[in-house]
């Protein structure tokens, strides 16, 4: 900014002073938009400019005071808080900033005009400052407005705007406001004066002064928000402006060209005022077009902008499954829920909207909370199933028996148990219902039940799960089925008694060697009632392993199954003489890597120790 002073000090005074001076108008974008240090700049470079036109140093502290003044006044007046308004950088995107924008310009104008034309005057002891007063102010408005325009436009595309920080010290409001009557006040009284003397003008510009520089030490009462989003109506407010722009220069060549000498004596108004002609044929052109244009833009913002802005709130009230908290939203939105346009049906849209939302999210936390329930009985459940289950292995010197059952779900259908019958027996049982979860873990427990007491009065695992088929096939409305493999083993003899419901087979040890045990497939329980179940007897010399399918159906990421002959396989070459359940479940969790299953695992392992 200092070259563009210092450049135009090279222009002669007449040119500066009494044609157009844009560094007139240049004081109040300065001042708008780099604050105290602008108006430090702007008045060296004054300085330096006015010493070169051949003023005297007291013409020059008085101007540069009024110059500081005016350059502090529009950064002052921006960011006074005269309304219920969020204070922004300077910003052309609303009514209300672009109606700021145009009277701190007016008022900026008239304060600088009216001071100089008076230092003028009490210089050279006459009124022909009156003239070069209004010169200056013609030539403040017009060249603020358009370079003003020009330099927001710019400051929001590269952000060099200084912006105040709030200040420790509080502001005295009926003071400052007191201040800037009597500054108006004043310089109003100044113009309007009938006394002429250089006393008189003394008098008064000292006291424009006085005012301006008190006002201007106001403290800041707020926080600046830097707002770089831009609006609808900003868009509209800079197209406008852009028209206006260029009917400005279309006036200002016309105004050159001379069509209006047709209807205006313009000669003799040049005469007296220099660059009146031009710029105000040219206010005149963009009076007639800024009117109507801010009727329509401010309609604009009352009916389109202002609910879109109204609207756009409700993005801070958006949380991921939180109810919508917005009963200020709701209320806003009722101001247009009656209109029968886009907008009324756009609001009644967002009411509804937030309604449903919360609706949804109290159905969500209720739903949630039932979950939570139903986890919390599902969790006691699982501890009453595994507590049905044998909690460790029964070891002796005639045999040693464990067991492990996992449920795919928290509950599930599957089940074993061992546990001696008298001195002699031990009972061997494993059992799959068929589904999951639930209803499998129920029929699972009552078939548990059942067994137990049958094998108090039933001779013969046959015996036992014809009964218990019998009794599970009444009330079985669901059609459920359950296999199940019953085995009583005598560990004074060796010998192991069974007979198998549908169940897979078992895995019997003999001469160092797994095999599958051949044996009758039966029938699954629940489904015909009086089927006549088999017994069948082996001597068991080593070991025998028993299973549910969850175990062969485990399956990796590629669908694959673990499978029968892999757990023969696994079997066969595990190390002899240890028991096999912990390393068989990590050969099915390397196997599956970790894929979730959907079947439940069980297996009993019996062992013989009386021929080691």
């Amino acid at each position: 900014m200092a070259l563009f002073y210092l450049a135009n000090a090279n222009l002669s005074v007449r040119w500066v002073y009494g044609i157009f001076a844009p560094h007139v108008g240049a004081l109040y974008f300065i001042g708008l938009l780099f604050g105290p240090y602008g108006a430090i700049g702007a008045v060296i470079c004054n300085v330096l400019f006015d010493y070169a036109g051949g003023y005297t140093p007291l013409e020059i502290i008085s101007s540069e005071i009024i110059s500081f003044g005016v350059l502090m006044l529009a950064y002052k007046l921006w960011y006074s808080h005269l309304r219920e308004q969020k204070i922004t950088q300077p910003k052309l995107d609303n009514i209300y900033h672009l109606i700021l924008f145009i009277i701190s310009i007016l008022i900026c104008g008239l304060i600088y005009s009216q001071s100089h034309s008076l230092l003028i005057n009490s210089s050279q002891g006459s009124d022909k400052g009156f003239v070069l007063g209004i010169d200056y102010f013609i030539n403040f408005i017009n060249i603020a407005f358009v370079f003003g325009m020009v330099s927001i436009w710019l400051s929001r595309k590269i952000d060099f705007v200084d912006l105040p920080k709030k200040s420790k010290r509080k502001a005295n409001k009926k003071l400052y406001r007191t201040i800037f009557i009597c500054l108006m006040l004043a310089t109003i009284i100044s113009i309007i004066n009938p006394i002429h003397s250089q006393m008189v003008y003394i008098i008064e510009v000292i006291i424009i002064g006085v005012l301006l520089i008190g006002y201007i030490t106001k403290p800041n009462e707020c926080d600046v928000e830097y707002d770089n989003r831009v609006t609808i109506l900003e868009k509209i407010i800079t197209v406008t402006l852009l028209i206006t722009l260029f009917i400005a220069i279309v006036g200002i060549v016309m105004s050159f060209v001379g069509y209006p000498n047709q209807f205006l004596n313009l000669k003799t108004i040049r005469k007296i005022f220099p660059t009146m002609p031009v710029l105000i044929i040219t206010d005149m052109i963009i009076g007639i077009f800024l009117i109507p244009c801010f009727t329509i833009l401010r309609y604009v913002e009352y009916k389109v902008t202002n609910p879109l802005t109204s609207f756009s709130e409700i993005e801070e009230f958006i949380s991921e499954d939180e109810r919508i908290e917005a009963e200020g939203l709701l209320e806003i939105y009722s101001e247009y829920t009656g209109e029968n346009d886009e907008i009324g049906k756009l609001a009644r849209s967002y009411t509804n909207l937030i309604k449903h939302n919360n609706h949804y999210i109290d159905n969500i936390r209720e739903i949630e909370g039932e979950k939570e329930r139903i986890q919390t009985e599902l969790e006691i459940a699982k501890r009453i199933q595994a507590s049905d289950l044998p909690t460790a292995p029964i070891e002796n010197e005639d045999f040693i028996i464990n067991g492990y059952s996992h449920p795919a779900r928290e509950v599930g259908g599957d089940f074993f148990d061992y546990y001696m019958i008298d001195e002699e027996n031990l009972a061997l049982i494993i059992g799959d219902a068929s589904g999951k979860g639930i209803p499998a873990a129920i029929l699972a427990m009552k078939t548990q039940v059942l067994i137990k007491q049958l094998l108090n009065h039933e001779e013969g695992p046959s015996k036992v799960l014809c009964s218990l088929n019998n009794q599970l096939c009444e009330h079985n409305s669901e059609s459920m089925f359950i296999t199940l493999w019953l085995g009583i083993y005598n560990k004074n003899t060796a010998k192991l008694t069974f007979s198998n419901a549908g169940h897979n087979y078992p895995l019997i040890k003999e001469n160092n060697e797994f095999k599958y045990l051949k044996i009758d497939n039966g029938l699954i329980l629940g489904v015909f009632e009086d089927y006549e179940f088999l017994d069948e007897e082996i001597q068991l010399t080593e070991e025998i392993f028993i299973y549910t399918d969850g175990i062969t159906d485990a399956h990796n990421k590629d669908y694959e199954m673990y499978g029968t002959e892999r757990l023969l396989n696994f079997l066969n070459e595990f190390e002899d003489g240890k028991e096999p359940i912990t390393p068989l479940l990590n050969s099915i969790h390397n196997f599956t890597e970790g894929q979730e299953q959907f079947d439940d695992m069980t297996m009993i392992y019996l062992k013989n120790l009386k021929n080691q």
